[in-house]
């Protein structure tokens, strides 16, 4: 009995940890001290503003950094270490997300 508590404890917490944050939460943590709480600044002064740009490109992007593969405008280690930890589906979320924040 024991060990299928055990068990199924270890699964019902397997499950919760592969859950995605939304997008929200996801900037708030871990976007918004560069890019802004609406992503409508450039990061350190550098970067675009990343909400004027199409999910598509927000996409290519974050993946190219989550591989340590992009570095544009010499950002790519502090956003290797940002995007690294967010899986595929937080990236597609974020991608389709923060064109939304445009005002």
């Amino acid at each position: 009995m024991k060990k299928s508590l055990l068990a199924i404890s270890l699964l019902v917490l397997g499950v919760v940890g592969l859950q995605a944050a939304d997008p929200a939460t996801i900037i708030k943590t871990k976007c918004q001290a560069c890019h802004g709480p609406n992503m409508e600044k450039q990061a350190l002064g550098k970067s675009k503003v990343v909400n004027t740009l199409d999910s598509a490109k927000i996409k290519n992007d974050l993946m190219g950094y989550k591989a340590g593969k992009l570095n544009q405008y010499g950002l790519g280690a502090t956003m290797w270490g940002q995007i690294k930890p967010l899986s595929d589906e937080e990236i597609d979320a974020l991608a389709k997300y923060i064109p939304t924040l445009k005002k």
